[in-house]
Formats: structure tokens, C-alpha cells, sequence
């Protein structure tokens, strides 16, 4: 009897140990198909299963700083995964474009992937419960530092307040891009790249369209702002003049001559730097000019080249490409998304040359920069020296509502002095009160202009040459208000021609709109709206200053 009772305990631990061994082995064939290689599996084209909506990620949502909902999917109508949908496509470079996991997306919808779709972090832990339920995995929010209004205005300025074409001085472009920025903070508040696209029709699957803005030579799916670099024209002598400020090699009250004196720097030209002639042509003050020397102030006011060829010179090829890298030219600039890096040096490889510096100095040369690697320049100026990281991201929520991280202003240097970004910003005054930023415009209703604004504007135009019987690259790199600058903007337009009377209507009704209407942004004018007061005050300013003689 003992040995039956024994026989029959051995078989029934031996079949329990069966059914542990099956149940081990079944448990581990669910977590290597179901997780380890989860991801194979839903991806490959023949699997059936990949449309089902409980392998399709439900993707987070994106949202502006104000919290104003900008991506969102729901469920497709065949129950085959989710349908991915954009609110502001003004946005759609710069968001990006997300179809399935089946094909690549694009912007914030790519550079953050294992956030939106729940596949990084914490969140994913959550997902892999959801995976074995057979729920879809669900993913994190981002909010980024981006304002909408904002950035609708800009889009919408961009066309409407563009001066209107001569085919002389302005030349008809649908092409460029507006950077709006907090200098203090780093945070981009709006960028727009034009020409732009619908993002929705990308994302719901519609391919011919697709390959429309792939073969469209105005290359719409190009994100300008961080990946289309330009010749900067005049806006570059600012970063000219703040090096040789802070290098000790330059002061605003420096003389130049029209006496042709070899042992006087000259105003007009010809003057030979590096075996190379430069002038007369391109000194921009002969025709108004009546009595010289004329100091730096006067120079950058009236963008006079011959006399930023002299002052780049002057300070040399190692401190002025000293002074481009602590701003990233030659590399990438750290952001949320990838930038081309900017470059003043010969693509070929060879070292930058005497006479080829006395070019870039006033940005023509081989100077090719994106429009935020202008903003960087122009940053630094508002924020009294210090370079703040630029960004995009405000936060990232995970489904739960709990903030996974917050991100904080980050410093990335202190490039200049204070006491020379001071220095630069009266420049940059001079330029709308006396110089290029002004003279040219009307100030009427129509045609808005930089010194009529009453929240004091001060900017730097550029008007960058690029041969080929095309027209100029229009620049403008701007702050308000000059006491104490609250926001930097920069506009540009591919091939439109003067650079001030191509931007400055736009960046003047940016201005005006933001500082009378966002209320984080919302203060009293500075100055009067009255254009006869306005004028009479600016005309006593430049007689006192020298910077109109």
C-alpha cells in the first residue's frame, strides 16, 4: 500500500512539474513575441495583425505653451490604427509629419518618437501591460515653447505687410522665414518657414501629393529657418562690429577719411586689403555724405562696406573667427531639432585669406548662415552678452498627467560683455533712427516701418548679394523695445531685394501686435504714434549723434 501511495505522489509531482515547464515555457514564448521582438513583429508587411488598432501606438498629443492642442490622432475609419491631424499647419517644418510606424516621420514628430509613442521612459512600462491586454500603447504629451497667436500673426505677416514688388529694389518671393525668441529665456515663440504644406494630407496617406513637394524646385518641405543657409548681407556687420568692440580693437567714435590719405582708414575707397581692391563702389554714403571723417557709428547706421572691410581686417583672422565659433558658426548650434551648422570659411577646405575676411566682414564672401544662427547674433545683443540655449520644448506630460520633464533656460556662454552689447544695441538704434532702417519708407498705414513703431525697434537690415541676375537675400535682425529689449525677430526673404523695405513693415506689425496684445508680452508705447513728432525727435537725434552729415 506504502508503494502505491508513493507511485502515485511521484506521478502526480512529475505531472505538475509538466504543466510548470509548459507554463514557463508558454510565458516566455508570450514575452519574446509579444515584447522582446514586439516591435519586428508589427513592423513586418506581412503580418496581418500591424493595422490592428491594438499594435498601433496612440500617439501623444502636442500642444503650443497655452496649452492649444496642435497634433492629435484618432482612430482610423477602418479601424486599421490611427489618423494623425495638425491644427496650425504654419507649423508643419517645424512639428513635422507622422503617417504610421510603417513610414518615417519627420520634425518634433521624429526628433521625439520614443515620447510620442510610448515606447521610452517610464511611459513604457506602462505600454508593455497594455500590450499583453491587447490595448494600443499609449504615448506622452509635449507642449512646446511655441505661442500660437504668435505664430499665426507671423505666418499671416509674412504675405500681407511684405512691401509690394518694383522689380528694382523689391522683387516678388514667397520664400523665407520669421524667427520670434524670448533672448532671455532661449524659447522660440514662433517659426515659420515658407513656402510651407499641409501636413494633414501627408499624414492621411497622400502620396501623389507627397511627391508634388518633393519635385517642387520652391522645395517646400525645406525647413528654412534651421536648414537653409543664406548669404547674410549687412546683418553680418553687427557680428563684425561686436567682435571688434569686445576685442578692444575698435571703438564707435574711430574716423574715417575721404582724403585719400594712405595713413588715414578710408571711408570711400579704393583701399587695398590682402592684394584685393575694394571700393569705390559699395560704400553706400558717397551719395548723401557731405562732410568727413565719419566715425563706426555712422559706418553700421549707413552699412558702409568699405569701412567694415577695414575694421575686419583690422582685427585679424583669428579673433574674428574666434569670435564666429562662440556663437557655433562651423558647428551644430544645440536646439530640439537638428540645424545645418553655419560657415564663414572656403568649402574647399582652405584657410580664410586677408582680402576674403575683409568680405565676409561685411557679409558677402563666402558667409552662409541660417536664419537661426542670425538669432543667435542677435540674442546675445538683447540678453547684455549672455547666450541663451535655444528651444522648443516647454515640457513632456506622460498620460497620466504627470510631467516627466520640465525644461529650464540654459546658458550657453557669455560671448560678449555687457558693455558691448550695449554698444551694439545704440548702433542698431542709429540704424532705424538715421540709416537703412529708415530712409526708403513711408510710415503710412499700408506700409508700416520700423521708427513709426511706438515700442522703439532697433535692428540691423541686410541686403545680402548673390549674382546670377537674382535678386538679394532681405534681411533683418531686430529687438524691442532699445531700453530694455523683450523680444528679438528675425525676417528674411530669398531673393526679394532691399532688406529694410522688405521686412520692416513685417517685423514693425509683429511688433505692434505683440506688445498690444499677448498679455505676457503686453506693455505701454514707449513712444508716440504721432509721425510728425516722431520725425522731429528722430531728426534731433541724428543731427546731435553725427550719424546724418
Amino acid at each position: 500500500m506504502n508503494n502505491m501511495n508513493a507511485n502515485i505522489s511521484a506521478s502526480i509531482r512529475k505531472l505538475t512539474l509538466l504543466f510548470i515547464a509548459l507554463f514557463i515555457a508558454l510565458s516566455g514564448g508570450l514575452v519574446y513575441w509579444q515584447v522582446v521582438v514586439a516591435d519586428q513583429v508589427t513592423a513586418n508587411i506581412h503580418n496581418g495583425r500591424h493595422c490592428f488598432s491594438d499594435v498601433a501606438p496612440q500617439r501623444g498629443r502636442i500642444f503650443d505653451r497655452n496649452g492649444k492642442l496642435l497634433a492629435y490622432s484618432t482612430l482610423a475609419s477602418n479601424g486599421c490604427g490611427y489618423v494623425r491631424h495638425y491644427t496650425d499647419p504654419s507649423l508643419a517644418g517645424l512639428i513635422g509629419y507622422y503617417i504610421s510606424p510603417l513610414f518615417s516621420s519627420t520634425g518634433i514628430e521624429h526628433q521625439y518618437e520614443g515620447y510620442l509613442d510610448g515606447s521610452y521612459g517610464v511611459t513604457k512600462l506602462g505600454n508593455l501591460v497594455n500590450q499583453t491586454l491587447h490595448l494600443p500603447p499609449v504615448g506622452d504629451d509635449i507642449y512646446l515653447t511655441i505661442d500660437d497667436r504668435i505664430q499665426q500673426a507671423a505666418n499671416s505677416y509674412f504675405d500681407k505687410y511684405a512691401a509690394a514688388a518694383d522689380n528694382v529694389n523689391i522683387f516678388p518671393s514667397n520664400r523665407g522665414s520669421i524667427i520670434i525668441m524670448d533672448p532671455h529665456t532661449g524659447e522660440v515663440l514662433a517659426m515659420v518657414s515658407r513656402p510651407g504644406f499641409d501636413p494633414n494630407r501627408i499624414a492621411a496617406g497622400d502620396l501623389n501629393y507627397y511627391n508634388q513637394l518633393v519635385k517642387d524646385p520652391a522645395q517646400p518641405l525645406l525647413e528654412r529657418p534651421i536648414n537653409a543657409t543664406y548669404v547674410p548681407g549687412s546683418t553680418y556687420k553687427t557680428v563684425t562690429l561686436m567682435a571688434s568692440l569686445d576685442a578692444g580693437t575698435t571703438q564707435m567714435s574711430d574716423l574715417f577719411y575721404n582724403d585719400k590719405d594712405p595713413n588715414h582708414p578710408q571711408a570711400i575707397g579704393p583701399i587695398r586689403i590682402g592684394g584685393e581692391t575694394f571700393g569705390p563702389s559699395g560704400n553706400n554714403i558717397i551719395d548723401f555724405t557731405r562732410h568727413y571723417p565719419v566715425n563706426v557709428a555712422y559706418g553700421f547706421a549707413h552699412s558702409d562696406n568699405i569701412i567694415f572691410a577695414q575694421i575686419g581686417a583690422n582685427l585679424g583672422i583669428n579673433k574674428w573667427l574666434d569670435y564666429n565659433k562662440r556663437f557655433y558658426i562651423g558647428q551644430p548650434i544645440p536646439f530640439d531639432l537638428p540645424v545645418t551648422p553655419s560657415t564663414v570659411t572656403p568649402k574647399n577646405g582652405q584657410p580664410l585669406q586677408l582680402n576674403g575676411l575683409a568680405e565676409n566682414s561685411f557679409g558677402q564672401g563666402v558667409d552662409d548662415v541660417t536664419p537661426l544662427q542670425m538669432s543667435l547674433f542677435d540674442n546675445a545683443v538683447a540678453n547684455n552678452g549672455t547666450l541663451m540655449r535655444p528651444t522648443l520644448i516647454s515640457k513632456i506630460v506622460d498620460p497620466n498627467g504627470t510631467i516627466l520633464q520640465s525644461f529650464s533656460p540654459q546658458t550657453l556662454g557669455t560671448p560678449i560683455s555687457s558693455q558691448t552689447a550695449a554698444q551694439v544695441r545704440t548702433a542698431m538704434l542709429g540704424v532705424v533712427r538715421c540709416g537703412s532702417g529708415r530712409f526708403g519708407d513711408t510710415g503710412s498705414v499700408a506700409n508700416p516701418t520700423m521708427w513709426t513703431s511706438p515700442y522703439q525697434i532697433i535692428a540691423k537690415t541686410g541686403t545680402g548679394q548673390v549674382g546670377g541676375n537674382k535678386g538679394a537675400e532681405a534681411w533683418v535682425i531686430s529687438q524691442a523695445p532699445y531700453s530694455n529689449p523683450k523680444l528679438t525677430i528675425v525676417s528674411m526673404k530669398e531673393n526679394a531685394g532691399e532688406g529694410g523695405l522688405v521686412n520692416g513693415p513685417i517685423i514693425t506689425q509683429l511688433y505692434n501686435y505683440i506688445f498690444s496684445t499677448i498679455p505676457q508680452y503686453k506693455m505701454a508705447p514707449v513712444e508716440s504714434t504721432d509721425v510728425n513728432q516722431l520725425t522731429a525727435q528722430d531728426d534731433n537725434y541724428c543731427a546731435q549723434t553725427g550719424l546724418l552729415q
